[in-house]
């Protein structure tokens, strides 16, 4: 069950919700935690049980951690917080990794003319990625000094809640220990009126742009790279441009929509990324909670920029390299991870990392280079392989131009749409649709909301109708 389909719109939702405002204040935190569990089980069926005994392990290790530093007992609280974080990226490693280690291992052994290792293929828990993370940020801040959750619903309720569960934001646990509470969580009409508005918004992106564009990025990616050429490389490659954001920043602005209807405040996940000067802007503005995760939990526990050029620069490897592999169990994320990673490092040692408002030279052509680097590295991310990347990146080269023909891959609606995307990139902030949508007054403002309301969502409801749309990118990872 996906936030962008009939059964959520019209059932889930619905039913979440008016159980939730219906019963007493002190069973709304049980009844959200009973959706939630509702809609894991709906997708995940029997893993379901290990979400909650992993939970319920992790609760009672911060219990341990939290006695422990209130006793000044600094070694078993590290022993038990070590522990904590061993077994989630246990489990992310299992689940995850184990697949693609026994695959590469198989292929080194069969060359050495020995016995392979026999094992059946391991299903990838839905959300396996960010739960996981969500819970080491749990034991993590409850070592740094906040309080530990006594009662372990509570703590089930922040891994499980259903509009960051299956891929994100990332809410840290320190952005929401102070919203737990039900009676600290309060909505307004104009702030659930918000929600509503954010979810639909996000809606519409994923539904009309990111799934039409998705298919023309699904039949270039399709077609071996020796019957690319360069207009059918860049066209495939713009196309899967327009779709990863459209489609991530879609779930990031539901889950957030999602998160006001019942009185949370989830942290904002983008930032008008493309129009970023820099690599080191983008990763500002990209997938916000997930880069400001590494940084706090892993690139700062390393030391960070505290030591020297060298150090600075293995740290940023360490980061870059599970990063990409955080991604998925492919040498593709690896060679993106890897990729970003070194655009990073040659941003800092060259100094040229302009970031947000900053005063710089030459904006224009910053902007220009930034969008085509990252245009570059999401070849490498949506590739099948590695041999498969370094053949499309060759097409992407102007060598066989090929001709206007070649754009018959997309149907006319396909291209109208991937032209919108790529245009709403360029625009300034205030011509962005949700500020459109919720800011602007008068005539534009009505007309953004009518447009919306009146033509775009029903729309997507048709399209949703017709099983035409597709899951989330995020949702495989």
């Amino acid at each position: 069950m996906t936030f962008s389909s009939l059964v959520f719109c019209f059932f889930f939702l619905p039913v979440a919700l008016a159980s939730y405002w219906l019963v007493p204040r002190r069973l709304r935190n049980l009844t959200l935690l009973a959706s939630s569990l509702l809609f894991y089980v709906w997708g995940a069926g029997w893993v379901v049980i290990i979400l909650v005994a992993t939970t319920l392990l992790d609760w009672a290790l911060a219990l341990v951690v939290d006695r422990a530093r209130a006793q000044g007992r600094d070694a078993l609280g590290r022993a038990a917080c070590a522990a904590s974080v061993a077994a989630n990226l246990g489990l992310l490693a299992w689940f995850k990794y184990v697949n693609f280690l026994v695959a590469e291992s198989n292929g080194l052994i069969s060359h050495l003319g020995l016995p392979t290792i026999a094992l059946a293929h391991v299903a990838l828990p839905i959300g396996v990625s960010f739960f996981t993370f969500h819970r080491i940020s749990y034991v993590v801040d409850v070592r740094r000094g906040r309080p530990a959750l006594r009662n372990p619903l509570d703590l089930l309720l922040y891994i499980s809640l259903f509009p960051h569960l299956i891929a994100g934001p990332i809410v840290r646990y320190g952005d929401i220990a102070d919203q737990l509470p039900a009676a600290s969580r309060s909505v307004t009409l104009a702030s659930f009126s918000e929600g509503v508005v954010r979810f639909l918004h996000g809606l519409v992106k994923k539904v009309i742009v990111a799934d039409a564009v998705a298919h023309v990025a699904d039949r270039v990616f399709a077609l071996p790279p020796g019957r690319l050429t360069f207009t059918l490389a860049w066209l495939g490659a713009l196309a899967y441009t327009v779709q990863i954001y459209f489609d991530f920043s879609a779930y990031s602005d539901m889950a957030i929509g999602l998160a006001a209807m019942f009185g949370f405040r989830f942290p904002e996940n983008f930032d008008r990324p493309y129009s970023a000067l820099s690599i080191t802007d983008f990763w500002r503005r990209w997938h916000m909670t997930l880069s400001r995760w590494f940084r706090d939990y892993l690139y700062i526990p390393l030391g960070g920029s505290r030591g020297t050029a060298l150090r600075t620069y293995l740290n940023l490897a360490v980061v870059w390299t599970l990063t990409g592999f955080w991604h998925g169990a492919n040498m593709t994320f690896l060679a993106w991870g890897a990729y970003n990673g070194g655009l990073l490092m040659l941003e800092r040692a060259t100094g040229q990392r302009p970031v947000g408002d900053e005063e710089c030279s030459y904006r224009l052509g910053r902007r220009l280079v930034t969008m085509l680097l990252i245009v570059f590295g999401w070849v490498l991310f949506r590739a099948d392989g590695v041999h498969h990347a370094l053949g499309y990146l060759g097409a992407m080269v102007p060598v066989h131009l090929g001709s206007l023909t070649d754009l018959d891959i997309a149907r006319r609606q396909e291209l109208l749409l991937l032209a919108f995307g790529i245009a709403s990139f360029t625009l300034p902030a205030r011509f962005s649709g949700w500020r459109l949508v919720t800011r602007a007054e008068g005539l534009a403002g009505g007309a953004a909301r009518g447009l919306l309301f009146v033509v775009l969502v029903p729309y997507s409801v048709l399209v949703m109708a017709s099983g035409s749309f597709s899951p989330f990118l995020y949702f495989r990872f």
